[in-house]
């Protein structure tokens, strides 16, 4: 993901700190109780990596079978590989398999919307591309989880009746969270507080994403009791500064658990995501310390701390 990357030299100016909650989370949350088991999907945005091959894949793993190994891991994916394409309903029964098979953790799928619905056609007349895209993803079944539409960095609050025609006309009882990335709907008052009052009106939620260079996308605006947060670290050689994040985040995080959070979505992305399982392993080691997410560790084939396997494992 290059979304927010900046340069190595310029990491020491960021200002990680997280913002206050947002106007929007105080309404949602008011007057919940906190739920006795909330749930915890952690997981990454891809599975085909070689370089995970001999550190939580097998050394021989053949690439057509990278998902019957990543479904072992972790109990979720932020599913990008159906955004370039319209995924047919065949390849998603075979992904749905891969995971009836090897998976024993609820693993969910969590799959963007097609851009051709939401770059190409700008969510304007796009009824028939979005039935091609529900009817496919309807296949994962027990498998499916919450949808997420991401919008361009150019699709602005010039276009809020675009968003909530399409917004409301989407099925009531499926999940959806939409990213945002045009800073007006940031920096604009007024825009930003009609977009969060919308989705709250339909129930939709509103994705967090945390990367470097776009901090007025950490909004901290919750509208439905669930979040879904894109984490987007820097690489091992930042990793006091990725794992310090993750704190953070466990720190809010308990907050909103204590005020009614009922689910929590947190993926992991890095710029060159190689090493994305030591920084995927430390989140789930903090959530379940402090947050008791009870997720499974990563089982890591060497020990990702032993600095004499780094040759090894990358």
């Amino acid at each position: 993901m290059d979304f927010g990357k900046v340069g190595a030299n310029e990491l020491r100016a960021v200002d990680f700190t997280l913002p206050e909650d947002g106007k929007q989370t105080a309404i949602t949350l008011a007057g919940a109780k906190p739920v006795k088991d909330p749930a915890f999907y952690i997981g990454c945005a891809k599975w085909g990596r070689k370089e995970w091959l001999n550190m939580i894949y097998p050394p021989k793993t053949k690439e057509a079978d990278f998902l019957d190994e990543y479904v072992k891991h972790f109990n979720s994916i932020e599913l990008n590989a159906v955004f370039y394409s319209i995924p047919n309903a065949e390849l998603i029964r075979k992904w749905r398999a891969k995971a009836e098979e090897n998976a024993s953790n609820g693993f969910l799928f969590c799959p963007k919307f097609s851009r051709t619905i939401s770059h190409i056609k700008r969510l304007k007349d796009a009824e028939v591309p979005t039935d091609l895209y529900l009817s496919s993803i309807h296949e994962f079944g027990q498998f499916l989880g919450p949808c997420f539409l991401q919008l361009g960095d150019n699709f602005g609050p010039k276009n809020f009746d675009v968003l909530e025609n399409y917004i409301k006309h989407l099925p009531i009882d499926l999940e959806v969270f939409v990213e945002l990335r045009h800073e007006d709907w940031f920096s604009d008052h007024a825009a930003r507080a009609q977009l969060f009052e919308m989705l709250a009106k339909y129930k939709k939620g509103a994705i967090i994403t945390d990367a470097s260079g776009r901090r007025d996308c950490v909004h901290m605006e919750l509208t439905i009791p669930e979040i879904f947060i894109r984490f987007v670290g820097n690489g091992q050689e930042h990793k006091d500064s990725d794992f310090a994040r993750i704190d953070d985040w466990v720190v809010r995080i308990k907050t909103w658990l204590d005020k009614g959070l009922a689910k929590v979505y947190f993926f992991l992305h890095q710029h060159d995501e190689k090493d994305t399982p030591i920084l995927a392993n430390y989140t789930i080691e903090q959530f379940n310390k402090h947050l008791s997410a009870k997720a499974a560790p990563i089982k890591f084939i060497n020990d990702p701390n032993d600095l004499t396997n780094q040759g090894e494992l990358f």
